[in-house]
């Protein structure tokens, strides 16, 4: 098969399609056909160095494709089943394995290719809404980045479970997104103060969680 090989730290360049051998499923594994690789900071900063690992190796965390083969110790799953995971052994490639613990269904309604772009910004966002600070409804919480990948779905799932909503973002073409995906006020940082412009709302009430995706 062919796959994507890192031979030696660099830029893009360093990336060669190239020939390797088919991999086999070993005891609790799963090989997956590729229908769609996500291109993730990880895997720039594995190729770059910034991230050690041992050379040479084959990018890629977030894979969605179809099952081709089935290790021994494997339950649940059959060939033939559509799914996604973000704990690839190697995703740029044409076939890749992955620990069945590691893997999840993809609904027939859901694109391949969509599957395997939102899955790892998804559960990111799921897990601060539902598990750093489980919002309910009436909570008022504050998303900064509310048009990016983890942002936007956070203001979705925020907005599912009944919070109110509040968000910054950069740009006027950016708050028409975070208000398509149902934030209650958006707040464009780069022209007011957010801080402000919450309190302009709420008052003294105060917010429930602020959840900053990009703070450092």
């Amino acid at each position: 098969m062919q796959a994507i090989v890192v031979e030696k730290r660099g830029g893009p360049e360093v990336l060669k399609w190239t020939e390797v051998p088919d991999p086999v499923p070993g005891e609790g594994e799963v090989l997956v056909d590729v229908a769609a690789a996500g291109v993730n900071f990880i895997d720039t900063y594995q190729r770059s160095g910034v991230y050690d690992r041992p050379l040479p190796f084959t990018p890629g965390l977030e894979v969605a494709g179809t099952i081709a083969a089935i290790g021994s110790g494997v339950d649940g799953f059959e060939v033939g089943d559509r799914v996604v995971t973000v704990r690839a052994e190697g995703g740029y490639a044409q076939r890749t394995l992955v620990s069945v613990d590691a893997v999840l269904n993809v609904p027939d309604t859901v694109g391949l290719e969509r599957a395997a772009a939102v899955a790892l910004q998804g559960f990111t966002a799921h897990y601060l809404v539902t598990d750093t600070f489980p919002l309910q409804p009436g909570h008022r919480c504050l998303i900064h980045a509310g048009a990016g990948g983890v942002g936007g779905l956070a203001v979705l799932m925020a907005k599912m479970r009944g919070a109110e909503v509040f968000t910054t973002v950069g740009s006027p073409d950016k708050a028409e997104v975070a208000r398509a995906a149902g934030a209650d006020q958006v707040i464009e940082y780069r022209t007011v103060d957010f801080a402000e412009a919450v309190r302009e709302v709420i008052g003294d009430a105060g917010l429930d969680v602020v959840y900053d995706g990009v703070g450092t």
